[in-house]
């Protein structure tokens, strides 16, 4: 879900795009709640739309916390 849907905006390899980067990097001086609750709230008058309609606050705060942690990179097909 984070790549597919938070990826639209905020780049594939999440480093940036519309929306800004999501990497470990990018969000080590963010607050922990403030980004759980920009995820589950939006963030009015800009693109980031909230997501309190398919995510919990809890699930909000999770995905929070992956991306604090520096969320894996996608898996390469090794066909």
């Amino acid at each position: 879900m984070v790549r597919q849907d938070c990826g639209s905006c905020h780049g594939l390899y999440l480093t940036g795009g519309l929306g800004p980067a999501l990497t470990r990097e990018a969000l080590a001086d963010k607050p922990l709640d403030s980004m759980a609750s920009t995820i589950y709230g939006g963030r009015p008058g800009t693109p980031m739309a909230p997501w309190k309609a398919m995510l919990s606050e809890a699930e909000a705060l999770w995905i929070a916390q992956q991306l604090m942690a520096g969320f894996p990179e996608p898996e390469k097909d090794s066909r």
